[in-house]
């Protein structure tokens, strides 16, 4: 599965490795963008900048080990936990059935609130739009599995990215809306805190998700082999595109929304509406099919990757689980898709009044779970021998491990009264 790292890069072979990068940054770009950036900027303006920077900063390393340990040792992070220990297997099992549910629910049901804006003539209700939505998924993803999700990934990143910087370049020529009287509220305070662990939980995406990119990029290698340098390329593009337009959705909620007197809407679809709404106040009815495009690319292109992905990170944790020898076959694959898409549809029927805390919820799961798989990752690529880790790197990935540390002993002890 391993190219040699002593392969010539050119410009066609870095094309031709692009893939899992992009679906990384399409599954990144739904809630944590579109809705927790956006937020972000409608509530503390440019405020929180900084901080939507260092995450993506002090995350790269741990997300980049995925793509780094898969290419050099032809076996995905799942595998490495298995074989350092599988008590971290079991434990990533457990959350990837936790999450995977939780988040295919609260991102299908934000993209069908979505249709719902974008067709109020359609005839169905929110749930009903989110079934089709799932069953879409489910049809891409049975027509091709990888290479569907890769040609389609890449054609909502493309139009996704274009359709953003437009829209925030139009909204930055307009200036702010802030109404002279608006008193700027800080986020640097505890009151603040539970929002601040929510948006960094998911930015750029949950760590889990570094092990499902290693997935994909083990189901590149099979398809079309490319080299080390070639593949943390393909990486490399992934994930600054989703930091950079990370900073491009904050730009989107401060120059729309921050301090126009408005109160922001939390829940995820109607905040979305609410956009929606503002752009075509501010800057014209004409917006409105220009942003309601963003918001279904950015949470459609999430919802199937989150599909796919969880689906192959529990198919693969369950064969490693199970001591299997055998790959996880396409059949078996289609089966978890099927599981994800349904146990997803089933926590929107039962908990559809519950969907802003459930996200929320996992949002935060997310942030206090990344410093156990953020130091795994770590560990796993520190025993590479082949692309031993720079200087810088490892300086990177420790004082990433503080901050992620750090803050999550800070909520918890908020949570628990200390800091109160």
């Amino acid at each position: 599965m391993n190219t040699s790292s002593s392969h010539t890069s050119t410009w066609r072979s870095r094309m031709n490795a692009l893939g899992p990068g992009i679906m990384m940054a399409s599954a990144a770009v739904g809630g944590s963008h579109l809705i927790a950036s956006t937020q972000a900027g409608a509530l503390y303006g440019w405020q929180l900048a900084l901080i939507i920077i260092l995450t993506n900063l002090f995350k790269y390393p741990f997300f980049r080990f995925s793509a780094h340990y898969t290419l050099d040792s032809g076996k995905s992070l799942i595998e490495g936990y298995a074989e350092k220990s599988r008590l971290y297997l079991w434990v990533f099992l457990i959350l990837c059935f936790a999450a995977g549910t939780i988040n295919a629910g609260a991102v299908a049901i934000v993209t069908a609130a979505i249709v719902k804006m974008a067709l109020p003539g359609l005839a169905l209700d929110t749930g009903m739009v989110a079934g089709l939505v799932m069953l879409s998924c489910l049809l891409i993803l049975v027509s091709g599995q990888y290479k569907a999700l890769d040609n389609v990934s890449k054609i909502i990143i493309v139009s996704l990215t274009i359709a953003t910087v437009a829209a925030a370049g139009i909204a930055m020529s307009r200036g702010m809306q802030m109404q002279p009287d608006f008193i700027e509220p800080s986020p640097w305070n505890l009151a603040g805190l539970g929002f601040l662990i929510a948006l960094m939980g998911w930015m750029p995406a949950p760590i889990e998700i570094s092990a499902i990119n290693s997935l994909w990029v083990t189901a590149k290698q099979k398809i079309n082999p490319s080299s080390y340098r070639d593949g943390i390329f393909d990486f490399n593009v992934g994930f600054i595109t989703s930091a950079v337009l990370a900073v491009v959705f904050l730009a989107l909620g401060a120059y729309v929304q921050y301090g126009n007197g408005e109160e922001v809407q939390m829940a995820g679809g109607k905040y979305v509406g609410q956009l929606i709404n503002m752009y075509a106040v501010t800057i014209g009815d004409w917006s409105r099919p220009l942003v309601a495009f963003i918001a279904f690319a950015c949470m459609y292109g999430t919802t199937i990757t989150v599909v796919d992905g969880y689906a192959r990170a529990i198919s693969e944790s369950v064969r490693l689980a199970r001591r299997k020898q055998e790959e996880v076959g396409s059949k078996e694959l289609f089966a978890w898709d099927i599981w994800v898409a349904g146990s997803g549809m089933a926590i929107i029927l039962w908990f559809n009044s519950a969907m802003a805390e459930l996200l929320k919820f996992a949002m935060i799961t997310a942030f206090l779970a990344a410093p156990v798989f953020a130091w795994l990752n770590y560990r796993l690529v520190c025993d590479d021998k082949k692309h031993v880790l720079s200087t810088g790197m490892k300086a990177l990935s420790i004082i990433g491990l503080i901050y992620l540390i750090g803050f999550s002993v800070i909520f918890i002890l908020n949570y628990v009264g200390i800091l109160a």
